[in-house]
């Protein structure tokens, strides 16, 4: 007479992390999508904002921007590039080159000209992939505070709305934006009031990367 021996039953790898992590079936169907749809919603972010600064012609290459430098018909030279602090990035045959402060249209015929030695007639193309370097903060009373993203030209009024808009505590009156020019920083003041009744919309003036709008409390009396 024959015994067959019976074999232990084993979980498959994959059931057996679910059992150790308790994680059933419906709930990995129902995460994935979750992860893509954030996933995807980053990709719209980065993507939106790299369109709007593509449209906008006063747009300037700033430390931060990541770049994408493509040469037509020169897959090699294809790449990614992140611009450093100093406002510089390296580049195929033409070395270093300073792009901060220049468009991306500037940076695209300074490459050309730099690489006709070698490529006669190169066709170059730059894109802003994500304009990281185009930063503002928002401090004090508002509902969100911190650093944004701005997505082509920003306006102070704009900023403080993507910020959540003024807390209740806030002194409209005396909010400022600092801003440093030439190495030294000053003060610029904004009147909230007038603008937001619909005065002086000039006076709404256009951020540049790395002012800081400061919405100080009111005080109690």
């Amino acid at each position: 007479m024959i015994l067959l021996k019976e074999k232990p039953f084993v979980l498959a790898p994959w059931a057996a992390m679910m059992a150790a992590d308790k994680i059933t079936p419906l709930r990995t169907r129902t995460f994935m999508p979750n992860l893509f749809r954030i996933l995807f919603g980053l990709a719209l972010l980065f993507g939106a904002a790299s369109s709007a600064a593509a449209q906008d012609s006063n747009f300037t290459i700033q430390p931060g921007d990541v770049l994408q430098i493509t040469v037509w018909k020169e897959e090699g030279m294809d790449r990614e590039t992140l611009i450093l602090p100093d406002g510089t990035f390296t580049f195929p045959l033409v070395g270093t080159l300073k792009a901060q402060g220049v468009t991306p249209q500037g940076l695209q015929a300074i490459i050309k000209k730099d690489l006709t030695p070698f490529i006669p007639d190169a066709a170059v193309t730059v894109t802003v992939k994500a304009p990281l370097g185009h930063t503002v903060n928002v401090l004090g009373q508002v509902t969100k505070p911190g650093e944004i993203i701005m997505q082509g030209r920003m306006s102070v009024m704009q900023a403080l709305s993507q910020a959540g808009g003024l807390t209740p505590y806030a002194d409209e009156d005396d909010i400022i934006i600092i801003r440093r020019e030439n190495g030294e920083k000053r003060s610029i003041d904004y009147p909230y009031d007038d603008i937001a009744q619909g005065d002086d919309l000039e006076k709404d003036i256009d951020l540049k990367s790395g002012d800081v709008i400061v919405v100080p409390t009111a005080g109690l009396f």
